[in-house]
């Protein structure tokens, strides 16, 4: 029997999931299909899951948070993070069981380590969404001090605005990660609104985008020679710890 797996989020045109999966299935003689399921209200994964027998779904913008309202249990990782992007669909006496997972959080640990090969400093991360909640939980792990950075207005101490950054903070931040999805496909024209003239070669860009492969912020931040990396390695990594999970 074919096995069925997914990706839910809204909208999923920028998505390369159903790609890596596919063909991660035909060279390893998987019977398996993964699919992509554009869900404009999180409360629509309960009728995909009585219409599909899903083993385990994927979860994107803007769901990582509202889906753990429909989870049965969270690993610890994603207790402490409050931020899923990882099912386990596991069939119990009683019906279904879905347990959530954060895989976000080692992928983006291991590419950091890949990216930045110094003792840690400074970061600012660009958004408040889940993905910003992964980021941030490895950063403390690691002794990184950072501070989010939002377009919307905070009660948070830990939140400063966009028009808040001035040449002082920026000189003293060696990390910025952009959590938010202002240049990825097809919205390819935008970027987040940080002082590019405070930009240096000092400045270490993580964008977690991954497509386009070279966002605008890259290409804005490289011309300053700032070091850039994007979000595909970090989407594969934490794919294959998803395999992982759905087939302890």
């Amino acid at each position: 029997m074919t096995d069925r797996y997914g990706l839910i989020g809204y909208p999923l045109g920028h998505s390369f999931s159903r790609k890596y999966f596919t063909e991660k299935f035909a060279s390893g003689f998987i019977d398996a299909v993964y699919e992509l399921h554009p869900l404009e209200h999180i409360s629509s994964i309960n009728r995909l899951l009585r219409e599909y027998d899903i083993k385990g779904l994927n979860v994107t913008i803007p769901y990582k948070q509202q889906v753990i309202a429909f989870l049965d249990e969270l690993s610890p990782e994603a207790r402490e993070i409050n931020a899923v992007n990882v099912i386990k669909v596991d069939d119990t006496r009683g019906g279904r069981k879905l347990t959530g997972y954060n895989t976000d959080a080692p992928a983006f640990e291991h590419e950091l380590n890949d990216f930045w090969k110094q003792p840690p400093a400074n970061a600012l991360i660009l958004g408040t969404g889940g993905a910003s909640a992964a980021v941030a939980y490895i950063l403390r792990k690691l002794g990184w001090k950072y501070n989010f950075v939002s377009r919307y207005d905070q009660k948070r101490q830990d939140v400063i605005s966009y028009s808040d950054l001035t040449s002082e903070i920026m000189s003293a931040t060696q990390l910025i990660v952009n959590t938010t999805p202002l240049g990825m496909s097809p919205n390819i024209d935008t970027l987040p609104p940080i002082p590019y003239n405070c930009i240096t070669t000092n400045h270490y860009i993580f964008d977690l985008v991954y497509n386009p492969e070279i966002t605008l912020l890259m290409k804005e931040a490289g011309k300053r020679g700032a070091f850039t990396k994007n979000g595909l390695g970090m989407l594969y990594r934490q794919a294959d710890l998803a395999w992982q999970i759905w087939h302890e």
